[in-house]
């Protein structure tokens, strides 16, 4: 702290740094293995009770928002242990913030920055409604571990490399980001933000990254407001599941 206190970082920059400082004095560079495996467990359980049963865009974003509890990195958040009973209550209650049907009609071309373990096994059903309806899906993951966001390993696991029309990182080399930062972001994606319709940005590192930045394309932010400060910035209750639009 001391080192990076006088940078000009965002918190998602310097949560990056102190979780890579952790990982090396562990001397355990994926610390988070276990519960990503056990994440993408759970996750696709769910998947197997809902079957068909999702059938709007907004049905499948809820879905893909309910997935971004599984986060390990929050502070007075806990991931339910039955995440089925979990799924079933909070898709009951819906999206506090809806702009799905705006958001739907910018999907021509998406960048789609993904976030936890887990939570990716779910945004794979949203991503195949959208290649269905004719999108063009360009997937970032992780460069390396940190928290139990999803990597490059993990998504080619799920056969999510196959779906997408392309895929890529959001960072260059083993400086795994937590959110993004533009300045580190490969060429790749820096292409495809620069061709896209819209971003859709999952979790709230993304949403603290981007909502900061400029002249970027239309920004669908799509998340789970597990701490207040996020929560306040946005004008909701803690644990709102938010859709929402920035353009």
């Amino acid at each position: 702290m001391n080192e990076i206190r006088s940078s000009p970082l965002s918190h998602p920059q310097i949560a990056s740094r102190i979780h890579r400082r952790a990982y090396d004095i562990l001397g355990n560079p994926d610390p988070f293995a276990e519960l990503k495996v056990l994440g993408d467990q759970q996750a696709m359980q769910v998947c197997k009770e809902i079957g068909g049963n999702l059938s709007t865009f907004r049905e499948y974003v809820l879905a893909s928002v309910i997935g971004n509890t599984f986060d390990y990195g929050v502070k007075g958040h806990t991931v339910e242990e039955n995440f089925s009973v979990f799924f079933q209550r909070e898709f009951t209650q819906g999206l506090t913030i809806d702009d799905t049907d705006k958001i739907a009609t910018l999907c021509s071309r998406v960048v789609y920055l993904s976030d936890n373990c887990g939570e990716i096994v779910l945004d794979r059903l949203l991503i195949e409604y959208l290649k269905k309806q004719g999108s063009h899906v360009t997937l970032a993951v992780k460069e390396a571990p940190i928290l139990n966001d999803a990597t490059l390993r993990e998504v080619q696991e799920l056969g999510l490399d196959t779906l997408v029309d392309q895929i890529t990182t959001n960072s260059r080399g083993a400086d795994a980001e937590i959110g993004i930062c533009m300045e580190n972001i490969p060429k790749d994606l820096r292409d495809a933000i620069a061709k896209c319709t819209i971003i859709i940005a999952k979790g709230m590192a993304n949403f603290e990254s981007l909502s900061e930045m400029e002249n970027l394309p239309p920004v669908a932010y799509l998340m789970a407001a597990k701490c207040k400060p996020v929560a306040d910035e946005v004008g909701v209750p803690v644990g709102s599941k938010i859709a929402m639009l920035r353009t």
